[in-house]
């Protein structure tokens, strides 16, 4: 059941998301080689915890860690390791989530580990158009199809694959809410986009093939073919003047 939220209950919605938002920009200034993935998801527990608020991921379905990071063709749920050190040119996939009285924020971002190729430039810089090119088409009395058709058209014609078996969310009151947030999908059709719906849009898209395969961790997702994959997420309200961000630190 899809939940619509009060302009209050958003604003209060809105702090939590930009506590996820703040630890997401502090984990992504410490992507830097030589670092260990386990240090970055440190920065972003440790910013969540100093602001009040609670790892949403931490636990999760039994996942270990406050955040999860993807190197490269890890496409999403990347286990942080301390042995798993940060090298350059690498592209890191950060994806953190915050709990904040009552309510979540969830957001992701690929950041670069010094200077990356020009290929993995474009891959990143589509992926997070892509995002924003979503959010634009997610318009109150629009459909959900409306959202994915445009984010899929965006990166296929661009030559890219967009991950299937994974998709954006409703998040609120818990992270992952209804409605499904596919990014791809068909103008038109799929769930009617209401004011006070609130959802998380998160493209995750891969240079080559979209096929993946899941690591015997249980969590850990990369492309079959081994090609980099990118992700960008921001939780965005649906309201009668347009869709608003929530996730801005």
């Amino acid at each position: 059941m899809i939940e619509l939220k009060t302009t209050a209950e958003i604003v209060q919605m809105k702090d939590a998301c930009k506590i996820a938002a703040g630890a997401l920009q502090a984990a992504g200034e410490a992507v830097k080689p030589g670092v260990s993935t386990e240090y970055i998801n440190k920065v972003a527990e440790d910013f969540i915890i100093r602001h009040g608020a609670v790892p949403t991921f931490k636990g999760y379905n039994g996942f270990p860690a406050a955040s999860c990071i993807s190197v490269n063709d890890t496409i999403i749920h990347g286990i942080p390791s301390k042995t798993q050190i940060i090298q350059p040119g690498d592209i890191v996939s950060v994806d953190v989530g915050a709990t904040f009285k009552g309510y979540v924020g969830d957001n992701a971002a690929t950041f670069a580990a010094g200077e990356i190729s020009p290929e993995a430039q474009r891959l990143c810089d589509t992926t997070r158009e892509s995002l924003y090119e979503g959010i634009a088409a997610a318009v109150a009395g629009g459909r959900i199809g409306d959202i994915g058709s445009t984010i899929q058209r965006y990166c296929e014609e661009r030559g890219y694959s967009v991950v299937r078996e994974f998709t954006g969310h409703g998040c609120g009151r818990v992270m992952h809410e209804d409605p499904s947030v596919p990014n791809f999908g068909t103008p038109g059709r799929g769930v009617r986009l209401l004011p006070g719906m609130t959802i998380a849009i998160e493209p995750m898209i891969n240079m080559g093939g979209a096929g993946i395969r899941q690591l015997p961790d249980g969590w850990t997702i990369k492309t079959r073919d081994g090609k980099l994959s990118a992700h960008f997420e921001h939780t965005i309200a649906i309201t009668s003047n347009g869709p608003v961000i929530l996730t801005t630190a």
